[in-house]
């Protein structure tokens, strides 16, 4: 069993910058994937940010240039840097995390989400 908890949300005024992180706790497990995802208000949950463990990146087009995902030596943590932060990108952020025991399969784990809102 792996537990994940975000942490980093808070309220900004736009053009800020936050930087979430996302931390992934268990025995025994290895993380293959981290995705960042986000849901506004009324609307869809979207996938924003992605790392995988060779160190590839994807990120979706509205947030391409202003977020970045790494990781650096904190062990099974993934951060989300935020710049140029716009009302738009107001949201609950939840970190999924794609991980296996050592000869399991691999499941999906989520975090409970953290409240990122920014002020216009």
């Amino acid at each position: 069993q792996v537990q994940v908890a975000e942490s980093g949300g808070g309220l900004v005024q736009a053009g800020g910058s936050l930087r979430l992180s996302c931390s992934a706790s268990g025995r025994d497990f290895t993380i293959y994937r981290t995705n960042w995802y986000r849901q506004g208000p009324g609307k869809q949950r979207e996938l924003v940010a992605a790392i995988v463990s060779g160190g590839d990146t994807e990120y979706s087009d509205s947030v391409k240039d202003r977020f970045t995902i790494f990781r650096d030596n904190v062990p099974n943590t993934v951060y989300l840097q935020m710049n140029s932060l716009k009302p738009d990108d107001t949201a609950v952020y939840l970190c999924n995390v794609l991980a296996a025991a050592t000869t399991g399969p691999v499941y999906d784990y989520w975090g409970q989400g953290t409240q990122v809102t920014v002020s216009s």
